[in-house]
């Protein structure tokens, strides 16, 4: 089978998730990805828990790649790296700015060599500006993108976000979809180009509804209040009286209309827009009334937008996933144990 990217080559510089997690995409639709690592492995290589001597995740992001040992501070670490240099297609680097530079492998470097490199670099903030060098993680990115401030008050602090997603949606995908982007320009014009991926930037299209609120009215919404963050009762999270949690976004009236008839909620309140605060806290009574096994067949037959929040556990092991053969692939672990793959966003059409 013929993959997209077969032929190209990657150098994977970064750690830990963003690039080694777009690095492993582009692997998976094809490409011979690289991965250049100091002596000794990089420190994701012991993050827990470890499967084997190596740690599972480690094993699960960097599957199907090669991988190359070189102190880059040194001259002959870095010249054992050059003949790749020379030959590969894309460049992928997650170390602040500058600090490529200092190596002799910024993209200036690089380009001299190899004209035709698409450049990518993974960064906090991106390669400009007052935040440019400051230290951050996914929390900090999330945070001051203003994507935290949207939670919806409760008691005590808002909990952390369960999900990395600054690390995944703000910096893995933005770097596949334009390096994609690069190479697609490069068969066209035979140049290759810089890109500069910023983590927290790219949070704020998560911010888009929000963003065009406060263009029309002139103010943003406040934690709770927008439609689709907890200001609706429409749209929200219940709890059974087992403790479980049920996710409603029931948003269109149809849906809506299916959700009220299959719960028994008052016609009076089901013309929520009169006192939304007390349609949720009427809603948020019938759910507590009984257990998940009870609303599960029910909000199932209304087709209503409604679902019974899984375990993690159950989720990996739900009858639709499972049929759609999302955890079907496995890769190999140490002792002739078989780990499940990490499930990523690349069609089967594309992979192997």
């Amino acid at each position: 089978m013929t993959r997209p990217l077969d032929g190209l080559t990657v150098l994977d510089f970064s750690t830990l998730l963003p690039g080694p997690l777009a690095a492993l995409m582009l692997a998976e639709a094809g490409a011979r990805v690289i991965k250049i690592e100091k002596p000794g492995g990089e420190d994701m290589r012991f993050y827990p828990p470890l499967e084997g001597d190596i740690s599972a995740a480690y094993r699960l992001l960097n599957r199907g790649k090669e991988f190359r040992f070189a102190d880059l501070k040194t001259p002959e670490g870095r010249a054992s790296i050059l003949p790749l240099i020379e030959t590969c297609d894309v460049v992928i680097e997650q170390f602040r700015p500058g600090v490529m530079d200092r190596l002799g492998l910024g993209h200036e470097a690089v380009r001299a060599i190899n004209p035709k490199v698409i450049y990518c670099s993974i960064t906090g903030y991106g390669q400009t500006g007052p935040r440019a060098h400051e230290a951050g993680h996914d929390l900090n990115y999330q945070s001051l993108s203003g994507a935290l401030a949207l939670s919806a008050p409760g008691e005590g602090l808002p909990g952390v976000p369960p999900t990395l997603t600054a690390d995944i949606a703000g910096g893995a995908m933005p770097a596949v979809i334009n390096i994609l982007l690069g190479l697609i320009r490069r068969s066209a014009t035979g140049t290759g180009c810089f890109i500069d991926i910023s983590m927290a930037e790219s949070m704020f299209i998560f911010a888009l509804f929000a963003q065009g609120e406060a263009a029309v009215t002139g103010r943003y919404p406040a934690p709770g209040e927008f439609k689709l963050n907890g200001g609706s009762p429409r749209y929200q999270l219940y709890v059974s009286a087992d403790e479980r949690l049920v996710a409603v976004a029931s948003l269109e009236d149809k849906f809506w209309a299916s959700l009220v008839r299959a719960v028994g909620l008052a016609p009076e309140l089901a013309a929520d827009a009169a006192d939304p605060a007390a349609t949720r806290a009427t809603l948020a009574a019938i759910f507590r009334a009984h257990p998940a096994s009870h609303w599960r067949p029910i909000l199932a037959a209304a087709d209503c937008c409604a679902t019974i929040v899984p375990t993690l556990a159950e989720a990996f092991t739900d009858p639709h996933f499972v049929n759609r053969g999302l955890f079907a692939h496995h890769i190999d672990g140490s002792k002739g144990h078989s780990l499940p793959a990490i499930v990523v966003p690349i069609s089967p059409e594309f992979r192997a």
